[in-house]
């Protein structure tokens, strides 16, 4: 039973799947909308709005920490350009749009996962 065990898994071992989210979450930043699978889009939810959330402080320490978390370029475009936009919102910076498209190898079902 997988009582109180949240996350996904992605049939990853630890480090592999913290990169892969750290990846997406790069993606995301740098592009600010990408297409993925729905359950990539949900787990990527949560982290990238901690990293919002992180950098609506708009101090020395949170910048560092955003730095050391992901690179300094998304790093940076976040703290300086994204958050300041929803510096009067509290959470729900981003938004899942399922696409009616699903994908050709292995029929996933696809989203849309973009700032708001």
């Amino acid at each position: 039973m997988r009582h109180q065990k949240k996350g996904r898994k992605f049939g990853r071992p630890k480090g592999q799947r913290k990169a892969f989210i750290r990846g997406l979450v790069v993606n995301l930043i740098e592009k600010e909308q990408i297409v993925t699978t729905d359950a990539r889009a949900k787990e990527l939810r949560s982290t990238i709005e901690k990293f919002v959330t992180r950098a609506k402080k708009q101090d020395v320490a949170s910048l560092r920490l955003l730095i050391s978390r992901i690179s300094k370029k998304p790093a940076l475009k976040l703290f300086y350009d994204i958050a300041p936009k929803y510096k009067s919102r509290n959470g729900g910076y981003t938004r899942i749009v399922k696409l009616a498209k699903r994908r050709v190898g292995d029929n996933a079902s696809m989203s849309k996962i973009e700032f708001v």
